[in-house]
């Protein structure tokens, strides 16, 4: 089971703060760290999964202090969204109470059978057995939720995917970084070389 979705505005401001400060793309790795945080079953598993991504990043010694920050923001703040909403529900309970109470009070219209033979005859004529509305209605079967499902899991995925493209892009970069300053340094030993060879 899938840990409970949360206010997740609060806490993605937070996130996004916390990789700012750790100079972390959060457009790419915000995204990503917020989905791990909401699939994965336990916080053991949550915290892999994010020293995974943030050992590229940070030095040993603060990847842990890091994942253990951020998993107990997310679980204070699944907390207290789960409150608002107890207490959201109890306010929905109360009101649903009090409409069934007036539904109860409130004499419902009853249909007699002369207005229902009315209307059966009122379909029967405008409607006969080729219209396209009868045939149609068992059809449609409402996949909303499934939909729903796919896209979430389809932004998971570009956001994992986009993950990895930026760490090895970044991984190249300080490469790259490296081997430009392993010859400004070796440019700078041969110059200082060759002033000592001139005196």
């Amino acid at each position: 089971m899938a840990a409970p979705l949360t206010d997740a505005g609060e806490f993605e401001s937070w996130l996004n703060d916390r990789l700012d400060s750790l100079e972390v793309d959060r457009e790419v790795y915000g995204a990503y760290i917020l989905g791990i945080l909401q699939e994965e079953e336990s916080d053991e598993e949550k915290e892999d999964a994010l020293q995974g991504i943030l050992s590229a990043f940070l030095e040993e010694n603060t990847v842990e202090d890091v994942c253990k920050q951020i998993i107990k923001q997310w679980v204070e703040c699944c907390r207290r969204s789960t409150a608002k909403r107890d207490a959201e529900n109890e306010v929905q309970a109360i009101a649903s109470m009090i409409e069934k109470q007036a539904q109860i009070v409130v004499k419902q219209k009853e249909v007699s059978e002369e207005s229902k033979k009315r209307k059966e005859a009122l379909l029967a004529q405008y409607c006969s057995s080729s219209c396209p509305l009868l045939k149609l209605s068992g059809l449609f079967k409402n996949t909303n939720v499934e939909e729903v499902l796919n896209r979430q899991k389809q932004k998971r995925d570009q956001a994992r995917e986009d993950a990895q493209k930026k760490k090895e892009t970044d991984k190249m970069q300080r490469e790259k970084d490296k081997l430009a300053k392993q010859d400004r340094k070796e440019k700078e030993k041969k110059r200082t070389q060759k002033g000592e060879r001139k005196r």
